[in-house]
């Protein structure tokens, strides 16, 4: 088939919703985005982070080379029959059976019966159309949009002959698609045979049904090319748009300083750029270059000689000190963050203390203004069926799916500009907390929740709890993003958490920030509500909008161990915020950890300002 438009997506779509094997319904049909193989590696720029690309390379392997950003246009008025109009990421109709909106046929899209209709300039109405339909002329092909997926992240088009006929058939009449009541419900949608009769509603193929109406997987990968053998996962029906179809897995670092030498630091993430310079007059045009490009911002502030100064030291071992090596994402974060001296003269990091709450300084020991900051993100793969959980141990994870054949050699990535408000709590606090006696058994009903979760996915029950420490750190976050969203001029998905909670390294704090890809990310607002008269108002204010829910009691009294769920007191009426803005999905939140609720008091880390009158 030719080549042809289809839509647009943003950049930052083919991370978090449309990367390599995710579905892309689009107004008139539907395609899966195209493995890694396949797209134009030259116009997808790098993206320089030394800490992050060491951490992609952790799970990948070694022979991940690049973090490259999609390729996008840069001339919004390209005309779309030029070469920059045609710049993009190659997809392909899926699933690959079309149904004539007008006599219900069901057939591939290559099977001759259907023809593609494509208007460059108006890439949205691009549809198919089935040419010779006996009840009008040219009508309408629309995507069938039921699919076959497994948590191994196969996905495969309905198997419609062998649904209809109950199997293997040796009969190859034509399949019909209809109707029979007013509403869409699945009962109500039937597939016919013309040449036998047979039919079959729709409702047959989910539920305990489905398991013996459909048969097994045949581990397709569709945007690989390529079926997978043996596969031991049970193929089940998913609906063409339903969220469970693709999970992005990532992985996300703060471009932040860690040398006390800004230059050992642009060494380091520009290494890529620097391991092959063999003398001064080399590093001088490499300067050159990336100064224009501006793909190593402040590089241009050095002389030649000291960046090959700062090379040779790096080449020669005399540097292993300095250099960050270690792939751990979170605590060199904190080690920076919680620093006495704040970092005010870095390209992408810019940072300002502040006094803390005068109404909580018996709890908070630091605020810290972060007026600019970076977030580069990486896709390294997904899964189908049920999302990753993040403190999964690696060997516990479900089956990650690729995004290209064999070993990638990069992987896409984006990176955010935007701006913060760090806040880390006094750790003697946090540790007298955790001893109470009804903090502790918060966290016994909580991990038990836990275990029930593990134990429902078949996996070790002992493992993965992130402790009661993480839970109340990720509930003030969710309530004070809640918070912020209501008075920054951002929207709540705008806004995202980062949390470091961890008892061996004593570390108790959230980061809140900005992470929009344009410019929703660096108004200035969030900065100015960290100042502490705004601060303290709004952690008050979000408190005691915590203590009442407007699902209380219902949302109080709920016990996580009954329902094998990973969250007490919480819903979408008080703590719940946009998937996007969570490290953990919504999940290991309680309020009842900082304030007094209907149901429960005594674990408030807030106890002394908020009481329930009985």
């Amino acid at each position: 088939m030719s080549t042809h438009k289809v839509g647009d997506v943003r950049p930052t779509q083919l991370l978090w919703t449309y990367g390599p094997g995710a579905l892309i319904d689009l107004p008139n049909l539907s395609v899966i985005t195209m493995g890694l193989q396949r797209w134009d590696e030259e116009q997808c720029s790098p993206v320089e982070e030394a800490r992050l690309l060491a951490a992609v390379k952790r799970v990948l392997g070694q022979q991940v080379e690049r973090l490259r950003v999609p390729p996008f246009i840069r001339d919004e008025n390209a005309s779309p029959l030029s070469s920059e109009g045609k710049i993009g990421v190659p997809v392909r109709p899926f699933p690959r059976w079309l149904r004539c909106v007008k006599c219900g046929l069901l057939a591939e899209y290559d099977s001759g019966l259907f023809n593609i209709k494509s208007n460059p300039f108006r890439p949205e109405k691009t549809h198919f159309v089935h040419t010779n339909c006996e009840k009008g002329n040219r009508s309408d092909a629309v995507p069938a949009r039921f699919l076959l997926a497994c948590k191994n992240g196969h996905l495969d088009d309905f198997p419609w002959h062998w649904f209809v006929h109950g199997g293997e058939s040796s009969c190859k009449g034509t399949l019909r698609f209809f109707e029979s009541g007013a509403s869409l419900q699945t009962q109500n949608l039937w597939v016919k045979c013309d040449l036998c009769g047979d039919s079959k509603s729709l409702v047959h193929a989910f539920g305990e049904e489905g398991q013996q109406n459909l048969p097994a997987c045949r581990g397709r990968h569709p945007h690989l090319d390529i079926f997978e053998q043996n596969c031991d996962e049970e193929a089940r029906a998913v609906l063409l748009g339903a969220t469970n179809s693709w999970f992005p897995i990532t992985l996300s670092a703060l471009a932040i300083p860690m040398e006390k030498n800004p230059l050992n630091q642009l060494i380091v993430d520009g290494w890529e750029y620097f391991e092959e310079i063999e003398s001064e007059l080399e590093a001088k045009i490499t300067i050159k270059t990336l100064s224009k490009s501006g793909a190593l911002p402040g590089i241009g502030e050095y002389s030649p000689a000291d960046v090959w100064d700062a090379i040779k030291s790096k080449k020669d071992g005399n540097a292993k000190e300095e250099f960050i090596t270690e792939t751990d994402i979170k605590g060199p974060e904190w080690k920076v963050l919680t620093s006495s001296r704040a970092l005010t003269d870095w390209p992408h990091f810019l940072s300002r203390k502040v006094d803390c709450p005068s109404n909580y300084n018996d709890k908070i020991k630091n605020v810290l203004l972060l007026e600019r900051l970076r977030e580069v993100n990486a896709l390294i793969g997904y899964t189908r069926v049920e999302a990753i959980e993040e403190s999964m141990d690696e060997e516990e994870r479900p089956y990650i799916a690729k995004l290209t054949k064999g070993n990638p050699k990069w992987v896409p990535a984006s990176e955010v500009h935007g701006e913060g408000i760090f806040i880390q709590f006094k750790e003697e606090i946090v540790k007298e907390w955790e001893a109470r006696e009804a903090v502790k058994k918060r966290s016994i009903m909580l991990l038990n929740g836990h275990k029930g979760w593990r134990n429902a996915r078949k996996l070790d029950p002992n493992e993965g709890f992130p402790g009661i420490r993480f839970t109340m750190l990720h509930t003030f976050a969710h309530l004070l993003i809640r918070e912020l969203a209501l008075e920054c001029g951002y929207n709540e998905a705008s806004i995202r958490e980062r949390i470091y909670a961890d008892k061996e390294t004593s570390m108790a704090g959230i980061l809140i920030y900005t992470a929009a890809a344009d410019s929703d990310g660096t108004l200035g607002g969030l900065v100015e509500l960290g100042k502490p008269e705004n601060l303290g108002r709004l952690i008050e204010q979000a408190l005691n909008r915590a203590t009442i829910c407007s699902s209380d009691p219902m949302c109080s009294e709920h016990d996580p161990s009954e329902d094998r769920s990973l969250h007490s007191a919480s819903c979408h009426a008080c703590s719940f915020v946009a998937e996007t803005s969570c490290e953990r999905g919504n999940r290991y939140l309680d309020r009842a950890l900082l304030v007094n609720t209907i149901d429960f008091q005594g674990a408030a880390f807030f106890k002394g300002r908020f009481v329930i009158n009985e």
